[in-house]
C-alpha cells in the first residue's frame, strides 16, 4: 500500500494550543489569551492506495473558510485562536486529480474527528462512504457541537457517515478496534475531541500512524502534552500513552496533521 501526503493549505494556531496549560474551561481560555502564534502549520490529509479501493483519511480544509462570515463570530475560538490559509487549487479534490485519480475513484473517507480543517473537503467526496466514530458524530450534531467549535451547518446535505463503533479485539495497547480493510485499523485515541480516532495501517515491517490531532508534533507525543483544547486531560494522556507504547512494541511510522515534519517522516518511514 502507498500512501500520499495531501497539503491542504496551512493553519497557525497559539502556541499554547499544541502543549496547554489549566483545568476545565480554564485551559482554553489560557490558550486563548497567549499572544503568540505558531509558523503556518501544514493542514495534512492522506490517500492510501489499497488493493479494495482507495482510502482518504481526513479532507482537509476548505478554501471557503476565508469568506467572510463562514466562521460564527460568537464563537471566541475562531475569532481569536486560528488563522488559515487555503487556495482552491490546494482542497483535497485537486490535490487527489495531481496524483492521476479522482475523488469519485475514493471508496473510503475515514475522518479524525468533525473540526473543519478535517472535514473541510467532504464535499468532494458524494460518492464516498464516509467514517466517523460514533461519540464524534453525536457530539458534532447535538445541540452544543457550534459551542464546541464543529461546523454541521457547512457539511454537505447529502453527508450521512457511517458510524464507527470500536467493536473488534484489541491492536496492541489498544484494548479495542475497529477493522476498515486488509491491513488498516481505526484506533479509538479520544483526548483532542471525545470521539477522535487514528488509522493504522500495517505495512511490511512497521505501522503508519495516521494519527489526527493526537498531538501537533512527534516530540510533544513523546512527552506527553496533552494540547489546549482538549476538555478531557487524562484521556488526552492515555491516548499519547498508548501510542507511546505501540511505537515501543512495534515500530511506528506517527504522523499527526500539523506536524511541519509529518510528510518528510512518511517519505522516509521513518519509525518514532
Amino acid at each position: 500500500m502507498r500512501i500520499h501526503a495531501l497539503q491542504t493549505g496551512t493553519v497557525a494556531i497559539k502556541e499554547r494550543q499544541r502543549a496547554g496549560k489549566g483545568r476545565g474551561p480554564a485551559r482554553l481560555v489560557v490558550t486563548l489569551a497567549d499572544r503568540r502564534f505558531t509558523p503556518p502549520l501544514p493542514i495534512l490529509a492522506w490517500l492510501v492506495e489499497h488493493p479494495e479501493g482507495l482510502i482518504v483519511v481526513d479532507t482537509g480544509e476548505t478554501a471557503r473558510a476565508l469568506e467572510p462570515g463562514y466562521f460564527p463570530r460568537w464563537n471566541l475560538y475562531f475569532r481569536l485562536g486560528v488563522r488559515e490559509q487555503v487556495r482552491p487549487e490546494e482542497e483535497i479534490g485537486p490535490r487527489i486529480e495531481a496524483l492521476g485519480f479522482s475523488p469519485g475513484d475514493v471508496r473510503h473517507v475515514v475522518l479524525t474527528h468533525l473540526h473543519t480543517d478535517h472535514a473541510g473537503g467532504l464535499h468532494h467526496f458524494p460518492s464516498s462512504q464516509i467514517h466517523v466514530s460514533r461519540t464524534e458524530l453525536g457530539l458534532a450534531t447535538g445541540r452544543l457541537g457550534k459551542v464546541y467549535g464543529y461546523l454541521p451547518h457547512r457539511w454537505p446535505q447529502w453527508l450521512a457517515p457511517r458510524p464507527v463503533d470500536f467493536d473488534a479485539g484489541a491492536f496492541g495497547p489498544f484494548a479495542t478496534s475497529h477493522a476498515l480493510a486488509d491491513g488498516v485499523t481505526l484506533l479509538p485515541t479520544p483526548g483532542h475531541t471525545p470521539g477522535h480516532l487514528s488509522v493504522a495501517v500495517r505495512t511490511d515491517d512497521r505501522i503508519v500512524l495516521l494519527a489526527g490531532d493526537t498531538s501537533y508534533t512527534q516530540a510533544l507525543m513523546l512527552a506527553g502534552a496533552a494540547d489546549g483544547v482538549t476538555t478531557d486531560v487524562a484521556a488526552d494522556r492515555a491516548t499519547l500513552g498508548r501510542i507511546q507504547a505501540l511505537a515501543r512494541t512495534e515500530p511506528t511510522v506517527y504522523l499527526p496533521t500539523h506536524d511541519p515534519d509529518s510528510a518528510r517522516r512518511l517519505a522516509a518511514l521513518e519509525v518514532a
